[in-house]
């Protein structure tokens, strides 16, 4: 079983913009949740397990817009995908907790100026609150303009495309796999239109049959391709990440 550890200073996590040194959440006493008159079993049961995730105050803690930030930033930790300078397209945004870390790691604030800072474009279709140093797009990634729009605003090819986009789910796990694993073939396609050679695609999957599929369908185009489960991801959830390096250059 996977040890959720709370995040300590010296790693490479960093803290959020405007959020302080890093350091270690406080250790707080397990709350209980009591049952409210007209709220279902299962949102007391997602309340009390949000008040008592190490991630979930981590996150508060350090400025993050959401737990998932510390996902990127385990699997970055450990494969070093974003660096300063790079071109970066975080799709599905919202509420932008990847985005913080991708402008953070690529160095997008100090873009201009003589600077050789990168670049961050956040893509969702809902309008999502602005994260200084990324550019913002309220755009459908399966519609035919968005391709152009975001190598327009990238000012280049992509480096790295990414995506933490999941389906609303409905409970039953072949068709929440079905509803990922949808997503995860847009997202591709997305990035397949935009990626500079040589560059990355990280996605989040639910595992299922047609996982292995798409797992062949990045090996025909990346050079080395990983599956996930970093640290910060549930233990109960099927959950599971694609990292795809090294686009090759069309034959």
């Amino acid at each position: 079983m996977t040890r959720r550890v709370p995040l300590r200073p010296g790693k490479r996590h960093g803290a959020a913009a405007g959020s302080g040194t890093p350091g270690e959440p406080s250790r707080a006493l397990t709350s209980r949740v009591e049952s409210a008159r007209g709220r279902r079993s299962s949102s007391t049961r997602w309340l009390s397990r949000q008040l008592n995730d190490p991630y979930v105050q981590a996150a508060q803690q350090q400025g993050y817009r959401s737990r998932a930030a510390f996902k990127l930033l385990e699997i970055d930790d450990r494969l070093r995908l974003l660096r300063p300078g790079l071109r970066v397209v975080d799709l599905g945004a919202a509420p932008g907790g990847w985005t913080q870390v991708a402008v953070q790691r690529v160095a997008a604030q100090q873009r201009g100026a003589g600077r050789a800072g990168g670049c961050v474009v956040a893509v969702d279709f809902r309008a999502m609150a602005a994260v200084p140093g990324a550019i913002h797009l309220e755009a459908d990634i399966t519609a035919e303009d968005t391709p152009a729009r975001i190598a327009d605003a990238l000012g280049g090819g992509a480096h790295l495309v990414l995506s933490d986009m999941a389906p609303d789910m409905m409970g039953e796990a072949t068709t929440d796999h079905l509803r990922s694993m949808a997503l995860g073939e847009a997202a591709l396609d997305l990035a397949m239109a935009i990626l500079a050679p040589g560059g990355g695609f990280v996605a989040k999957l639910l595992q299922g049959r047609d996982l292995p599929p798409f797992v062949t369908r990045l090996r025909a185009h990346f050079s080395a391709v990983r599956q996930m489960k970093p640290p910060a991801s549930r233990v109960d959830s099927s959950e599971v990440y694609v990292v795809a390096t090294g686009l090759r250059r069309p034959q």
